[in-house]
């Protein structure tokens, strides 16, 4: 078995990719970002031996448990070179520290050739761990710091930081090279929550002290006869750089799947050439990228590996890599990414085809709803809202992810959706109506913003005076794909919240008795019919 993994929703049969993964990756590929994320643990031992931890060591930490979340680098020779950086600054604080004596093998190993990084790489790998459960619970913490360092590397693009959270990150990974007790593994993965909490916190405060509180906006969802570019993913920097070397050039931007949430931010508003959404969730791209036309900038996570009838029109910037694309290089110090080259090619090509019209709605972050806050308050005193339904997470392709779009459908009249993600994309369309001039659909934004939903709980637990979060007219029903979502339900269960239900599939890292100590614990559970779900759910 040359590669192993398990870590998104969709691994093969629920149990695990074996050959190449089923997200686009080929199995040399899977087994250099287990090899990349041994040399984080390398990286955080010798750390946390030494009682320190600085930007080099945080920053590259970051990068390496980011750059290994789902759908985010595909190429062989970027990940060696980002394992050979690992390997020099492994080096460099074990001479500057002063660390020496027994240290574990992810501290030591060393490699030139390619052939020697993927012999030591089919060596680290997830089945490395013997044990079943305590190979759960340190994948189960591992996936959850790639999370955080999604999170922890967008504010950080943004100026802002957390150092707590680094130095959990570092604390975190150390962990998993330890030989500790099912207890102590499963405090570490709660407190992956915390830091979980602390990472959301400090993005929320980014974007929003950057770009301004999001607003209820109206997005339209159809195109105008320009040229254009369509940028994805989640960054919002890369957005605000290519709006401004795009005004005034004649070509439009349109954002796609989870960059959707960009047209609720205050200070996208002020682009005439900003026009809307193209599109849907992450796992179109094949289709909608297609039928753009134009160039596609693709920043962050969620790249679908591109066909070759649009391969040549689409970019990558940031952590995504995929052999065969154009990179947009990163930013210099106190400067902005150069978009001229995908400005010109806009230049050259074709509007975009039209797929949709109309408009959406969405900006229902904290900031907005506090601001509706009598008019909700007053809508669960009167019974005009009985229920919330948390419906946050992500999309994906199985077809058993239509479940999410049945289940809005048949929710009662008088529940109200709560979202966040692009889980979204199979409702937001929808016409559910609203209650009193409350739409029944909420969007807080994206997987990013998730951070909102427990703040909108916080505010409502206390503005109904209950002791208990749990006590509050609000279920979870998440649907969740890759390592982000991971890190949302952690810190769920560290602000108390019990009784989620989580889909399509209960991930397959978790072991039997992994899935028991969630059960007893949190009442996790997974998801039935749509009928017997809101039977169970809402009552």
């Amino acid at each position: 078995m040359s590669m192993f993994c398990y870590q998104c929703q969709e691994t093969l049969g629920n149990k695990g990719c074996t050959v190449n993964g089923i997200c686009g990756k080929k199995g040399d590929t899977a087994i250099l970002q287990d090899l990349l994320v041994y040399t984080a643990k390398g990286i955080s031992v010798i750390a946390d031996k030494a009682g320190k931890n600085n930007k080099d060591i945080s920053h590259f930490v970051t990068k390496a448990l980011f750059t290994t979340v789902t759908n985010v680098n595909f190429d062989d020779d970027n990940l060696i070179g980002i394992i050979k950086q690992g390997l020099a600054l492994r080096e460099e604080i074990k001479a500057r520290y002063g660390v020496t004596g027994d240290l574990h093998d992810s501290a030591v190993w060393t490699a030139e050739t390619k052939e020697d990084f993927l012999k030591k790489a089919e060596t680290v790998g997830v089945l490395s761990t013997d044990n079943e459960d305590v190979r759960s619970l340190r994948e189960l913490l591992t996936y959850g710091l790639k999370g955080v360092a999604a999170y922890a590397d967008h504010a950080y693009v943004l100026g802002y930081e957390d150092q707590a959270v680094f130095d959990f990150m570092i604390e975190g990974l150390a962990s998993t090279t330890k030989d500790l007790s099912v207890d102590e593994m499963i405090a570490l993965v709660m407190r992956t929550g915390k830091a979980a909490v602390g990472a959301m916190a400090i993005l929320d405060k980014a974007n929003t002290e950057t770009y301004g509180n999001p607003e209820i906006t109206e997005v339209n969802i159809g195109v105008r006869n320009n040229p254009a570019i369509l940028i994805s993913g989640h960054d919002l920097k890369d957005m605000e750089e290519l709006l401004k070397q795009t005004q005034g050039t004649g070509v439009d931007v349109y954002t796609h799947g989870e960059m959707l949430p960009a047209n609720y931010y205050p200070a996208f508003k002020n682009y005439d050439n900003f026009v809307g959404n193209y599109g849907n969730a992450w796992w179109l791209q094949d289709k909608e990228f297609a039928s753009f036309n134009g160039p596609v900038v693709m920043t962050t996570n969620c790249l679908v590996p591109p066909k070759q009838s649009y391969i040549d029109r689409v970019f990558n910037t940031g952590n995504v890599a995929f052999p065969g694309v154009k990179t947009i290089a990163d930013r210099p110090e106190n400067g902005q990414k150069d978009f001229s080259a995908v400005i010109a090619m806009a230049k050259t090509l074709p509007s975009p085809t039209e797929i949709e019209t109309g408009t959406i709605v969405g900006g229902f972050a904290h900031s907005q709803v506090f601001a509706l806050a009598d008019k909700v308050v007053e809508a669960v005193k009167s019974g005009a809202i009985k229920k919330f339904i948390v419906m946050a997470g992500c999309d994906g392709r199985h077809k058993s992810r239509d479940y999410y779009r049945e289940f809005a459908e048949a929710l009662p009249k008088d529940t109200v959706i709560l979202t966040a993600g692009c889980a979204k994309y199979r409702y937001n369309k929808l016409n559910l109506g609203d209650i009193g001039g409350i739409p029944r659909v909420l969007d807080a934004g994206q997987c990013n913003d998730s951070y909102s939903l427990a703040l909108i709980a916080l505010k409502l637990k206390e503005v109904f005076e209950l002791e208990d979060i749990n006590d509050l007219p609000i279920v979870y029903n998440i649907a969740w794909y890759e390592q982000k979502a991971v890190t949302v339900l952690l810190a769920l269960l560290h602000l108390g919240v019990k009784n989620i239900h989580l889909g399509p599939t209960l991930p397959a890292f978790l072991s039997p008795t992994v899935v028991n100590v969630l059960v007893e614990n949190f009442g996790i559970a997974g998801i039935n019919a749509v009928d017997d779900d809101i039977k169970n759910m809402i009552g």
